[in-house]
């Protein structure tokens, strides 16, 4: 994976494992960084020693010492926020193998909260959002183990395995009167960060499922593409970023910086050297200045909500959805002698404007629920028309009506659009209104 390097430090903000910690951003820190010791608290660290020799002498079974270090660092760690942890081995080594984009896994990006396991995002065309799985889903349950008590790592291995191998999820879903057991298979997940289509002539549609290292390259051709169907420049489009649960920071950037000129995309804040930093967009929109709608909901973390945080406070893109995760933070891995290694919260990120996301997430301009659309009932009759009546007057413009336009005979399914998309049914409407009101087709003509 590919990584900004800002004052000695690599800045990402953390890839999607096959079942991954937290959705970023991440800091890498060199092993030279390790800070000065302040005054140690004595009195602390004899508690400490004098609890660990009891534990040694008179617990029920012997400990062993790795063992009763780790699981004191991992309380510690846990004690801080969500997303502070020590990864051993096997973990750390996951993490920096996870980024490039394949690997092992169900496909689904998970934190803790209430002791459980909490759907942050499925991924696109994976085990997890194949079989059901949703964003917000709390995981109780993993086969025949309580996730209760476990630590998230601890959960992260059980669901981790071979591919082909079935593990049974038994998931709370909000709404649902009853735990859902559902059986996911593991596979190799490759993750295709960039989609599109064309959704009627001159609006285009492209998702990015999560933001790897070529993201913004992969846009850049989505869009070339679009053009290319389109047989010229686009009117507007969509950029979908739901459920997206984050990626590498300079791809947030990279993205954010495709459709703004210039100006602030987003700057860290912390304590520590280097934890201070601005990042800046350059001059150039790949839209040449066309509508654009982003959606988002609470599914859309991290880099999700730093692209939607830039576009909104630079009046670039229209937000529409719901409100996003609220992952606000940064962490840095600090690795250790032993080939484990820390992952603490170092600084929070904010949007050009000032705000902090943590915790409160981007609230979208136009607010819109993910709701499903059923067909009311066909009258018996239709409603009569002017054109219905015996002996009407007929238009006297033989021309077609201004405004109207041909689409090559085909006809675009907008019902079927809103019945599997609603919300984007919505953003394809608002996004022909902000053409229309960009670019008036015909002018008002006194008669």
């Amino acid at each position: 994976m590919s990584t900004v390097i800002r004052g000695g430090l690599m800045l990402t903000l953390g890839a999607v494992l096959g079942v991954s910690l937290s959705a970023g951003p991440y800091v890498w820190a060199d092993l030279t960084d390790a800070p000065e010791s302040g005054d140690l608290p004595y009195d602390e660290l004899r508690t400490f020693t004098d609890v660990l020799d009891r534990i040694k002498r008179d617990y029920v079974e012997e400990v062993d010492d790795r063992h009763l270090l780790e699981d004191a660092i991992r309380g510690m760690l846990s004690g801080l926020d969500p997303h502070s942890t020590y990864l051993d081995e096997d973990a750390f080594r996951d993490l920096q193998a996870g980024t490039s984009g394949e690997f092992g896994g169900l496909g689904i990006e998970v934190g803790l909260e209430d002791g459980f396991i909490k759907v942050i995002a499925p991924i696109d065309d994976t085990p997890a959002q194949r079989a059901g799985v949703k964003q917000g889903d709390l995981i109780i349950r993993l086969d025949d183990t309580p996730v209760k008590g476990l630590s998230l790592n601890e959960a992260i291995q059980l669901m981790r395995g071979k591919p082909a191998t079935e593990i049974v999820l038994t998931i709370v879903r909000e709404g649902e009167d009853k735990p859902l057991q559902i059986s996911v298979v593991r596979d190799i997940i490759q993750v295709k960060s960039v989609r599109n289509r064309l959704l009627e002539p001159g609006f285009g549609y492209v998702r990015i499922t999560q933001f790897q290292s070529k993201t913004a390259l992969n846009l850049n051709q989505a869009i070339s593409e679009l053009q290319e169907q389109n047989d010229g420049s686009l009117k507007g489009l969509i950029l979908d970023l739901r459920n997206n649960p984050g990626g590498v920071l300079n791809a947030a950037v990279e993205i954010s910086d495709a459709f703004l000129d210039e100006g602030l995309v987003v700057y860290t804040e912390g304590r520590g050297d280097g934890s201070q930093q601005n990042f800046r967009a350059t001059p150039g929109d790949v839209m040449q200045g066309a509508p654009l709608v982003v959606l988002v909901n609470g599914g859309s973390a991290s880099a999700s909500e730093i692209v939607a945080g830039a576009l909104q406070d630079h009046r670039r893109g229209i937000i529409m959805g719901e409100a996003t995760f609220g992952k606000g933070s940064v962490q840095t891995i600090l690795p250790l002698m032993n080939g484990t290694a820390v992952k603490l919260t170092t600084a929070r990120y904010y949007t050009p404007s000032g705000r902090s996301i943590q915790a409160a997430g981007i609230v979208p301009d136009i607010e819109l629920e993910s709701l499903q659309l059923t067909q009311a009932d066909a009258p018996g009759l239709n409603f009569l028309k002017e054109a219905d009546l015996p002996d009407h007057l007929s238009n006297a413009d033989e021309e077609a009506l201004p405004g109207v336009e041909e689409t090559d005979g085909e006809a675009v399914d907008t019902l079927s659009l809103a019945r599997s998309d609603y919300q984007l049914y919505e953003a394809l409407n608002l996004l022909k209104g902000l053409n229309l009101l960009q670019n008036p087709q015909t002018p008002i003509q006194e008669g």
